[in-house]
């Protein structure tokens, strides 16, 4: 079992940012992969970037130049930071452990509100 606690969530103007942290109760070297997803209401679950099996960086097309993925083995934690949020951010972000190619865990979510 793996543990994750997303914190950072909050409500932020258009333009504003936020950074958005997810603890893991395991090292998170050991991961096969991370990421964080989103879902906003009435829609599916998407990527919003992620770390490959290699270590690379992946960013969905919406958030690109905008958003960094990063993360802290001292700390087992993954960040967000999003910069110059749109109101279309809104959502509820998920941090997502992969153990395995077929074995993931997920995150209680936290939510993102951006609006004037």
């Amino acid at each position: 079992q793996v543990q994750l606690v997303e914190s950072g969530g909050g409500l932020v103007q258009p333009g504003g940012s936020l950074r958005l942290s997810c603890e893991s109760s395991r090292n998170i070297v050991s991961a096969y992969a991370m990421g964080w997803y989103r879902q906003a209401p009435g829609k599916q679950r998407e990527l919003v970037a992620r770390y490959s099996t290699y270590g690379n960086t992946i960013y969905a097309d919406a958030v690109k130049d905008r958003f960094t993925i990063s993360r802290d083995y001292t700390k087992n934690t993954m960040y967000l930071q999003m910069n110059s949020l749109k109101p279309e951010d809104t959502a509820v972000y998920y941090c997502r452990y992969r153990t395995t190619i077929t074995s993931d865990f997920w995150g209680q979510g936290t939510q993102v509100t951006v609006s004037s």
